[in-house]
């Protein structure tokens, strides 16, 4: 639209230069021959140039040809416009003088102005016009070429500034796909996390069922811890429908989720779970707060595997800097009791803690995991 209304405007400014030049009073057949002369070659140089603007034909207007001819143009305009009556010609000189100071280089721009002025002053000298006119129509070629090249830095303010936005668009959608790359690997990881415990300790129910099955033929307990397993089961399942839904938002404090936590396992597997909470408990971010939530899960379930019939101790200490998440149990077993069920073995897949130590350290944490002083402890720690 707008590039529509300069091509009106500077085609009524053409057609305001014929009316003013050929309906004022009459001058001489050289004269009036001289300027048919300069309009025709001024609308033909001029035409081409604005069809290829409008057409956006770049390359041609750039063109070595198109430049001679709007520069010729432009220096006869100049001249003519020094002859009685003619004067509105040098309005064909000021628009080319426009477009090639806004559209190229800026020595072109300084070369077809300068020979416009020094066709001009020739015009003076062989039509005799007044000193006013060999002065001021300088100045106003000057003054447009200044105003064409303000128009022309404008004009590459804008392409970058179009080009900035364009490259700004481009980063945020990748931003946008590393984004949800981002979420997809984080609910995949979080879903693994949670597949990884349930299965963990549905394997070990059902190990515990067969056990009772066939070498204790204790049929009351085994139904009980089969339902425990049924029970887990469930559990597993919304935990694995919340990872999908990425619903971290509505995890408790990290205390009451231990401690939770402890009771569930102190239930399934009969074995005493101590909680130790040391510092001022604060909240904490989900993106913190859950993988040390997930760790203290992967701990248990790796105790209830290779140490069933061990207590549970379970630290979680606040500092100014940090948070630390202990889980020790000792490794030794205790003598077997005949109220609780004969020790098994699960296999492990060995992943549980690796992807536990490669979350933490996305945060900046640490993970740690031996023996230390005859028990296994894990350790686990983020920044606050």
């Amino acid at each position: 639209m707008l590039r529509t209304v300069s091509w009106l405007m500077r085609a009524g400014a053409y057609a305001f230069i014929g009316l003013h030049t050929f309906t004022g009073p009459p001058a001489g057949a050289g004269a009036v021959t001289l300027a048919v002369v300069t309009y025709a070659l001024g609308g033909l140089a001029l035409l081409p140039w604005e069809l290829t603007h409008t057409l956006g034909g770049e390359a041609a207007r750039r063109a070595p040809r198109m430049r001679v001819l709007l520069g010729v143009a432009a220096a006869l305009s100049g001249y003519a416009s020094a002859f009685p009556h003619a004067g509105a010609l040098i309005g064909l000189s000021l628009m080319a003088v426009m477009h090639l100071g806004t559209e190229l280089s800026l020595p072109v721009g300084w070369a077809v102005a300068g020979c416009t002025v020094v066709a001009l002053e020739t015009g003076v000298l062989v039509a005799g016009a007044s000193r006013g006119f060999a002065l001021g129509y300088p100045m106003l070629v000057a003054l447009v070429l200044v105003a064409s090249h303000n128009r022309r830095a404008y004009r590459i303010r804008a392409e970058q500034s179009a080009a900035m936005l364009a490259q700004s668009e481009l980063l945020r959608a990748e931003q946008r796909r590393v984004a949800v790359l981002d979420e997809r690997t984080r609910i995949a990881r979080e879903i693994h996390d949670v597949l990884a415990h349930s299965l963990g300790a549905l394997s070990i129910q059902i190990q515990a069922a067969s056990a009772l099955l066939t070498d204790h033929r204790d049929i009351d307990r085994a139904v009980a811890v089969l339902d425990g397993a049924r029970r887990l089961t469930v559990d597993g399942l919304a935990e694995t429908r919340r990872a999908v839904h990425a619903l971290r938002s509505d995890l408790a404090p990290l205390d009451e989720e231990l401690a939770t936590m402890a009771d569930t396992h102190r239930q399934r597997h009969g074995v005493p779970v101590r909680l130790r909470v040391e510092g001022e408990p604060s909240p904490l971010p989900a993106d913190q707060a859950l993988p040390l939530f997930r760790t203290a899960q992967e701990a248990l379930t790796n105790a209830a595997k290779h140490a069933p019939a061990q207590p549970v101790e379970v630290t979680l200490t606040y500092e100014d800097e940090h948070v630390t998440l202990t889980v020790g149990n000792p490794l030794d077993a205790p003598p077997p009791s005949p109220r609780q069920p004969p020790a098994f073995a699960t296999v492990d897949g060995g992943y549980g803690l690796t992807g536990m130590r490669e979350r933490l350290l996305l945060l900046g944490g640490t993970l740690d995991a031996g023996i230390r002083n005859g028990q296994w402890r894990v350790r686990a720690e983020v920044p606050r």
